[in-house]
């Protein structure tokens, strides 16, 4: 055991003879050269962990996470990172930050990679990437109706294990099921039952949290200022966050999921002010959002608009009828327009998978 850090050492100097061709300023060479100085798992070795530009994996490593291909292309090598590290254990997390700090590398922070303008996997200065998908433990405790969520897991894996436990359990967060939990919650975490139980962040109660230094911290080694900040402020401002403890929340065991279509010519106008007017008045277990698109118009051969009013209520049709069609007529929603189904299948429904 005493001999895998100079193996390792080896390894990962071999690396950075490769590499350095392609960066004669040696700075990979230091990073790569003090990462085994760092980690604290003989049974997960960080060079498991590490992929530089040569490596043959490194492009799909890059792309796995990557939703906005116009970024993608437009990245030449100037853009992209030195060395991705796609951590294993939280301790190549703690190693990354010090060695990059120590090489005057910066740092992106990846989780799910939904990030439209390409910030966890670009940069125009020397930056390393911490990718933490591989970090995806969820563990659900009933008796607190509390879980500790790893970043790398996503909104979908979380509502699937809330269900494994319970048929009445939920927690607020994002209708896109493969949202990495890290930086969603960072950026507040806006969901469909955000009326009746505010952001995700309105139900974090605790956080782990490695700082510049390579500290893990908790809620209250952090500080409450900083647990405040972390929570909608942009975690990666403050920290990387390694997990999140949340608290779930409960749920009827049947939801209402409805749609109503509009174009144009039929009043959509209409019904998209009528909206902005009372959308935030109705009852706080309805939610109901609109989904714009251009669609083929009728006769004359142009194309018009077409709004769709997608909602969600926590309760059956019965109970939502009544408080829809007094607040908002104009809708017009009937119970034709209305399906039941439990909170785990209408998560679902919202993702774009309503069969």
């Amino acid at each position: 055991m005493r001999g895998l850090p100079i193996l390792v050492s080896i390894i990962l100097f071999s690396i950075s003879l490769v590499t350095s061709k392609s960066y004669p300023n040696s700075v990979v060479d230091n990073f790569l050269q003090c990462l085994p100085k760092h980690y604290h798992n003989p049974s997960k070795p960080i060079v498991k962990a590490i992929y530089t530009p040569t490596h043959p994996s490194f492009q799909s490593v890059y792309e796995l996470h990557t939703y906005n291909l116009r970024v993608l292309t437009h990245a030449n090598a100037t853009h992209k990172p030195m060395a991705i590290v796609a951590a294993l254990h939280e301790s190549h997390v703690q190693a990354a930050v010090i060695c990059a700090k120590e090489s005057g590398l910066q740092v992106r922070i990846r989780s799910g990679g939904h990030d439209y303008e390409g910030l966890s996997f670009s940069s125009s200065v020397p930056f390393v990437i911490i990718d933490l998908s591989n970090l995806r433990s969820i563990k659900i405790d009933m008796k607190t109706e509390t879980a500790w969520v790893q970043a790398g897991a996503t909104t979908g894996e979380l509502y699937y294990r809330i269900a494994e436990k319970s048929k009445v359990h939920a927690f607020p967060a994002g209708v896109c099921t493969t949202l990495g939990i890290g930086g969603h919650f960072t950026g507040g975490g806006y969901g469909n039952m955000l009326r009746k139980f505010g952001l995700s962040i309105d139900n974090v109660v605790d956080a782990q949290l490695i700082d510049a230094k390579g500290r893990i911290l908790n809620r209250k080694s952090m500080g409450e200022d900083v647990f405040w900040a972390i929570r909608g402020g942009g975690g990666t401002s403050f920290g990387i966050i390694l997990s999140w403890k949340i608290k779930l929340v409960r749920v009827p065991p049947k939801v209402t999921v409805f749609q109503v279509a509009k174009t144009l010519e039929q009043g959509a106008t209409v019904l998209v002010h009528k909206w902005l007017q009372v959308s935030h008045k109705v009852d706080k277990d309805i939610f109901i959002r609109i989904m714009p698109v251009t669609v083929a118009g009728t006769g004359n051969g142009n194309s018009t608009v077409r709004v769709s009013f997608i909602g969600h209520y926590l309760g059956r049709t019965n109970r939502l009828l009544p408080f829809v069609n007094a607040s908002f007529p104009e809708l017009g929603l009937q119970r034709k327009d209305c399906t039941e189904m439990s909170w785990i299948e209408s998560t679902l429904y919202w993702a774009g998978f309503p069969n």
